[in-house]
């Protein structure tokens, strides 16, 4: 059984919440719930009629449900925010707040398959739930489809390379732990930057199996529809990917293109940036490691 001991510190707690502007009174929504540390914050600064909504997809995190009638969990994909929060009544919201990756806890689990650490069965799903896991990537993917999950999520320039050792070594034998792959992908792994390209590669299959880029772009656009005018979006993003995908729809409201511009050449945007990018100090590195490659964007409803 999991406890509330398995999971680490909030990453940039403080300046998350801050940044969603609370009111006493409001509604809220913490999209990844995991630990529950975020969420017990912005509970610390809601009244008797205020309300909070978590999400969390991992069934580890619902054993740290908070016990106040303030608070719901809802046990599914934050992709589905707007059509449970209707479930329950809710079709506007004043804030939002995602701290996107994979928790302190899932890293943590060997049998998960998240974390270069351990050997493990290939897994690495947020979920149980869901039908695709890594062990299908490795052992099931075209050459082709392979090399676009490490080249796109991974940013690997050696992709096609890595796709072809993938599917030479699976014809011998199935690919089926954590280590069997690290071998078979030995040489693309020089001792000087084995841990760096070994986490883009299990960053570029895990994204893959949970469709990561997919549900952070349909979590953005309901976001936008859910907020009322002058509710926040508090962002925490790991990786490059992520970031780019939340700097653009903050900047302007699009994921690829340019927003129309009238016949003087303005264009209008749904979102007002709030600060500057946040990330963690030296002091918060050092307790969290998790926290080193944090980046905040916080953005505000027109």
């Amino acid at each position: 059984m999991t406890t509330k001991m398995d999971y680490h510190n909030p990453v940039l707690l403080k300046e998350t919440v801050d940044g969603l502007n609370i009111n006493p009174s409001g509604i809220y929504v913490d999209v990844t719930f995991g630990g529950g540390g975020h969420s017990k914050e912005i509970l610390s600064r809601l009244n008797a009629d205020g309300k909070l909504f978590g999400f969390d997809q991992d069934e580890d995190a619902w054993e740290n449900a908070l016990p106040d009638e303030r608070f719901i969990l809802i046990q599914e994909n934050f992709r589905y925010i707007k059509r449970f929060l209707r479930f329950h009544n809710i079709k506007s919201v004043d804030g939002i707040l995602a701290d996107l990756g994979v928790s302190s806890h899932q890293f943590d689990v060997p049998e998960r398959g998240f974390s270069t650490r351990f050997d493990a069965d290939l897994d690495m799903r947020m979920s149980k739930k869901n039908e695709l896991n890594a062990h299908k990537i490795i052992n099931q993917y075209d050459e082709a489809n392979l090399k676009r999950v490490f080249l796109d999520y991974g940013e690997l320039k050696n992709a096609s390379a890595i796709a072809r050792v993938i599917i030479e070594a699976r014809e011998l034998a199935p690919i089926d732990k954590t280590d069997e792959l690290k071998q078979v992908l030995e040489r693309f792994l020089p001792e000087r930057v084995r841990n760096k390209v070994l986490a883009q590669m299990y960053q570029a299959i895990r994204i893959e199996v949970n469709k990561e880029m997919d549900v952070l772009k349909e979590f953005l656009e309901q976001s936008l529809e859910l907020l009322k005018p002058e509710g926040r979006l508090s962002v925490i993003s790991y990786h490059s990917l992520e970031d780019r995908l939340v700097k653009r729809f903050i900047k302007n409201g699009m994921f690829e293109g340019e927003p129309e511009r009238d016949f003087f050449g303005n264009f209008s945007v749904p979102f007002k940036t709030i600060g500057k990018l946040i990330i963690p100090s030296d002091a918060e590195i050092k307790i969290n490691n998790r926290a080193r490659s944090a980046k905040l964007r916080i953005a505000e409803k027109k």
